[in-house]
């Protein structure tokens, strides 16, 4: 078994970096900025976007690949601060909801290119 104790980085072909950036800006603040690429910092893991070659499949996520992020939350009042900075970005979501499979308080949304993003509660 290899053990590992992080995620390192996810990388993230999108079809436009500047509606990307507007995007991920409202929910993680700034980036660094690379040639051709977007790193937004989460923890210890790294996420990377950079622009797809081939633009013309739409992303779905019920399909093979990747379905959804989910960024973990520590406290209900920190789920409840996001719900709050999403409505204040006019960006649309889920509101928070209850996962039936894990009982557990989570906001979704699709970032620009459809990518299911989680912010989901696992109090300490």
């Amino acid at each position: 078994m290899i053990l590992s104790t992080y995620i390192d980085h996810i990388v993230f072909r999108v079809k436009a970096l500047d509606r990307t950036e507007r995007f991920y800006n409202a929910l993680l603040g700034e980036p660094e900025r690379a040639e051709h690429m977007l790193i937004y910092t989460v923890g210890d893991t790294r996420l990377f976007f950079t622009t797809a070659a081939d633009q013309a499949d739409l992303y779905d996520k019920e399909n093979i690949g990747l379905n959804h992020v989910a960024f973990g939350i520590r406290t209900l009042a920190e789920l409840q601060a996001i719900e709050t900075q999403l409505n204040s970005a006019g960006i649309a979501h889920s509101g928070i909801r209850i996962d039936r499979y894990g009982l557990k308080e989570y906001i979704w949304l699709d970032d620009p290119d459809g990518i299911r993003i989680e912010f989901y509660l696992r109090a300490e």
